[in-house]
């Protein structure tokens, strides 16, 4: 069982930053893709971005490329989300989530998720 936390969020302006972290319960997620999903309300959970679990390829959702970026520190059981220029159509609940498999984008080739944060983005 693996427990995922994530932070960061909060309320920006348009064309703000805002860097979002998920923590990880056990040195076990070293071995999982990781990924982002968001969900704004009365919508649909939607794909993000995706990391491997050794780091070295990345997907993302058509509107997060060029604009976010994922990584991970493996060492410190940590996955980041760092978002730019972001826009109000960006406000949504983030969430954190692991996957044995990669690629993956669609909810349920994920394993463990975490609780979310809120991200809120004004105009």
């Amino acid at each position: 069982q693996v427990q995922l936390v994530e932070s960061g969020g909060g309320l920006v302006q348009s064309g703000d930053s805002l860097r979002l972290s998920c923590a990880a319960s056990s040195a076990a997620v070293s071995t999982y893709a990781m990924g982002w999903f968001r969900q704004a309300p009365g919508m649909e959970r939607e794909f993000v971005a995706l990391i491997n679990a050794y780091g070295t390829r990345t997907l993302y959702g058509d509107y997060a490329k060029g604009r976010f970026t994922i990584s991970r520190d493996n060492p410190k059981n940590t996955i980041h989300l760092q978002m730019n220029d972001l826009e109000p159509e960006d406000t949504a609940a983030y969430y954190c989530a692991a996957s044995i498999i990669f690629p993956a984008r669609q909810t349920g080739e994920f394993e463990f998720w975490g609780q979310g944060t809120q991200v809120t983005v004004s105009s």
